[in-house]
């Protein structure tokens, strides 16, 4: 059985707040020619520790872009974010990637990033880069790229049902039936973006009256709240751990994929579509960057059909490019959720009130 290796948990997202955040304040294939300035030959690229091997993107992005591409990791997407608002005007890199949908406003608002000609991008990635530029954006411009998407989600170890001869629950309300008592892991959304993510789901569904006493309905029907993604999914979840006890989890539509038998037929677990929230990881060039041409055509390689057909494979997202054909098994065990389908909530709503349901909720259920 392979099971999903990437971690997708978030350090203290609220470590650093926004009020303390605020108060610290081209084309495809190869350019022309490096910037003029400097080492104009070298650009560098923060990710979060969930990014493909460092080294071999190093090689196929120089290759790819006529510059010298380093790879710096900046801890997981929450981090991230964090270390980029508060290197504002003295960036740690010149370009980013991994910021996600539920930060991305933060990274905007603060004008950490350069706009980007709205001309890299078509399709999907257009309209959800359209979507995030403000009112005062450049004609022409998009503040940050998406590079890939995916969808945080309940999963069910459907094997455990089947041999316990319980029902599979379908909904959130099902989750906080007494006939699915002790059986739920969740993540810690004030620890993880996994986490947050589902928080937001949640709110989306219930409202901000309603989803506080949600959380609390599944605190009494026995849910246990982890720190991060691996613990849950790798240790608490029965669907992949020999030890693990709760066949009920927070994950992703994709993690299905994960646990197919050898010749593919069958998996052992299933993501439970309506309960999902959208997914959005975007890319961008740091205000200040040294290089910032080498920095667009970075950007512009993560774009790139060559990059964008690896992505299922090492990071376990769809590319942004609806284009590029996905792994077989992901048709059948991997949907990415309709929109219509998902509980999401619009990205500059999640950054006026992230940190007060956070503390709510914190509150609320002692996180």
């Amino acid at each position: 059985m392979r099971t999903r290796a990437r971690s997708h948990t978030t350090a203290a997202l609220l470590a650093l707040p926004l009020t303390a955040l605020l108060a610290l304040t081209g084309c495809a294939g190869a350019p022309d020619g490096p910037a003029d300035g400097g080492d104009s030959k070298k650009v560098s690229l923060v990710v979060h520790d969930s990014f493909v091997d460092g080294d071999e993107f190093s090689k196929l992005a120089s290759a790819a872009t006529g510059y010298d591409v380093e790879v710096l990791t900046a801890g997981d997407g929450g981090e991230l974010a964090n270390k980029l608002v508060l290197t504002k005007g003295a960036p740690i890199a010149d370009a980013f990637f991994g910021v996600d949908n539920t930060l991305v406003s933060r990274v905007i608002d603060n004008d950490v990033a350069e706009p980007l000609p709205a001309d890299m991008l078509t399709g999907a990635g257009l309209k959800l880069a359209t979507e995030l530029a403000t009112d005062g954006a450049e004609a022409g411009t998009v503040p940050v790229a998406p590079i890939d998407r995916g969808a945080t989600c309940v999963n069910i170890d459907t094997a455990w049902f089947a041999e316990q001869g319980v029902a599979e629950p379908q909904t959130f309300d099902d989750l906080a039936d007494p006939a699915y008592k002790d059986l739920t892991v969740l993540l810690d959304p004030t620890a993880s973006s996994t986490g947050a993510s589902f928080m937001i789901a949640t709110i989306a569904a219930f409202g901000e009256d309603g989803f506080v006493d949600y959380w609390k309905r599944l605190e009494q029907n026995g849910a246990r709240t982890v720190q991060g993604w691996t613990e849950a999914y790798n240790t608490e979840f029965t669907g992949v751990s020999d030890t693990g006890t709760r066949p009920i989890v927070v994950s992703y539509s994709t993690s299905p994929a994960f646990t197919v038998n050898d010749d593919e037929s069958a998996s052992t677990t299933r993501a439970l579509l309506d309960t999902c929230s959208q997914q959005v990881e975007y890319a961008g060039v740091l205000a200040g960057s040294e290089n910032p041409e080498g920095a667009r055509a970075v950007v512009d390689y993560l774009l790139s059909e060559e990059f964008q057909s690896g992505i299922a494979d090492t990071m376990y997202m769809y590319p942004i490019d609806e284009n590029v054909e996905l792994p077989s098994s992901w048709a059948k065990f991997a949907p990415l959720p309709d929109a219509g389908q998902t509980h999401d909530l619009p990205a500059a709503e999640i950054q006026t009130g992230l940190d007060g349901w956070l503390r709510t909720l914190g509150d609320a259920v002692g996180l």
